[in-house]
């Protein structure tokens, strides 16, 4: 992204923003390609910009590759929240993740996350959950405690092989395969981790248990809420979505909160809801999970609907488990609190 472009977007950004704090999330592919002068022109441009009375913070989803000293200090000093993805341990990392010229990349990615520990870098790790590392969920989960992961994101991978297609890629985790890896870790985190280390699905599956609505988009009845701006200004309704039939403008010569707040981004978002399968919309779970993410529906409910997600199985497996133990929570929370 050019520095005429970052300027457009730092400003539409804090001026589409109607928190106190404004959040800006930076993605790639890897964007510790763009250099850690691009992130210096960032952070001057924020704060050149930043209303008085607010704060801004950043956060930023990297393989851990390409941190060294200088990209530390440097997160450190602006506050960066550090997305960094491991896959597990090294034999289970390196089954997928290797870099250009065939090396693999765990060494290098720890490396990366012993220097996040080292500055006190507030960091989550993004596990991608596939058909290899879901069969050891309990020997993946206590490698990530022993390395120290206070937050962990287990993302499943589903890769479909074609858009008219309902198969999947081999590489890709099978649904009843993620239910049961969520289930095994759950039980683990409830019995010895709860209040130490933060699970993402496990939070949000807490949730509608205190009557809170979801934090994350693919649990939201809607979605819309987290399209993407590309590196020439171009702005996508979804990052699973770049493409013509998803483009709502420019940056450059429309505003981003005019996209926002525009009929084609809104339909996007209410679509989620509306297109939900009836199988859908009578299952006992569906609070939790509201059909996930559009982008896993294609497959057929057991009645022959269109549109029933790829991991409902695996899904509807977890929340049913977790049910009974997130309900007892809130109660006694709920008691404690009257």
């Amino acid at each position: 992204m050019d520095i005429q472009v970052l300027e457009k977007y730092v400003i539409q950004h804090i001026l589409a923003s109607t928190d106190d704090v404004i959040f800006f999330s930076w993605h790639g592919g890897e964007p510790l390609l763009a250099g850690i002068r691009f992130f210096r022109n960032v952070v001057d441009l924020q704060k050149k910009y930043v209303p008085s009375g607010r704060k801004i913070l950043n956060g930023i989803q990297t393989n851990g590759t390409l941190l060294d000293e200088e990209w530390c200090r440097f997160l450190k000093e602006e506050s960066f929240i550090a997305g960094i993805s491991i896959d597990g341990p090294e034999i289970m990392h390196d089954k997928y993740r290797f870099a250009a010229n065939g090396e693999p990349s765990f060494g290098r990615a720890l490396d990366g996350f012993r220097l996040l520990q080292k500055y006190k870098i507030e960091n989550e790790i993004l596990c991608v959950v596939n058909a290899d590392n879901v069969k050891n969920p309990l020997a993946l989960y206590k490698f990530f405690k022993e390395l120290g992961a206070r937050y962990i994101t287990f993302l499943p991978l589903v890769e479909r092989l074609a858009a008219s297609e309902m198969s999947v890629s081999d590489c890709s985790v099978s649904s009843l395969a993620f239910g049961e890896f969520l289930c095994e870790i759950f039980d683990e985190w409830i019995s010895k981790d709860i209040g130490m280390v933060k699970v993402q699905v496990f939070e949000e599956a807490i949730r509608p248990a205190f009557k809170q609505g979801h934090t994350l988009c693919i649990f939201k009845e809607t979605c819309g809420g987290v399209p993407v701006v590309e590196h020439n200004g171009d702005f996508y309704s979804c990052d699973h979505y770049v493409d013509r039939g998803h483009f709502v403008g420019n940056i450059m010569t429309g505003l981003l909160s005019d996209f926002l707040d525009s009929e084609q981004q809104q339909s996007f978002g209410r679509a989620k809801k509306i297109s939900l399968p009836q199988y859908c919309i009578e299952c006992n779970v569906r609070t939790m999970c509201n059909g996930e993410c559009p982008k896993n529906r294609f497959i057929r409910t057991p009645g022959g609907e269109n549109g029933l997600n790829y991991l409902c199985e695996g899904y509807k497996k977890f929340f049913n488990h977790s049910k009974p133990l997130t309900e007892a929570i809130a109660t006694a929370w709920r008691a404690q609190n009257q």
